[in-house]
C-alpha cells in the first residue's frame, strides 16, 4: 500500500506538475527574490516580482513551445500552475 505522500507525488508526475524543470523554477524564484531583497524592495514586491517574472516566463514558453512538450493542454496548465506556485512559494518563504 502506498503512503499518502507517494500517492501525491505520483499524481503530480502523471499530471505534469513535476518535471525536470521544477527545481529550476524553485532556484530561479529564490535567486530573483534574493536579488530583489538586495535592491531594497519590500517583502510584498519581492514576492510579486518573482510572480511577475514567472508569468512572463510562462507566456514566453507558450509563444516558443505552445503546449506540445506536455502533450495536452491540461498537462500544460498543471505544469504552469505548479511552476508559478513553487517559484512564488519559495519567494514568500524567504521573506517570512
Amino acid at each position: 500500500m502506498k503512503n499518502p505522500l507517494t500517492k501525491l507525488v505520483s499524481w503530480q508526475y502523471r499530471t505534469g506538475q513535476l518535471d525536470g524543470w521544477t527545481s529550476y523554477h524553485l532556484a530561479a524564484g529564490a535567486f530573483f527574490c534574493k536579488i530583489f531583497q538586495w535592491l531594497g524592495w519590500t517583502d510584498f514586491w519581492c514576492v510579486m516580482g518573482v510572480f511577475i517574472i514567472g508569468v512572463l516566463w510562462e507566456i514566453f514558453e507558450w509563444i516558443v513551445e505552445d503546449y506540445k512538450p506536455y502533450n495536452t493542454k491540461e498537462r500544460w496548465a498543471y505544469n504552469t500552475a505548479a511552476d508559478l506556485i513553487v517559484e512564488t512559494g519559495i519567494a514568500w518563504w524567504m521573506v517570512l
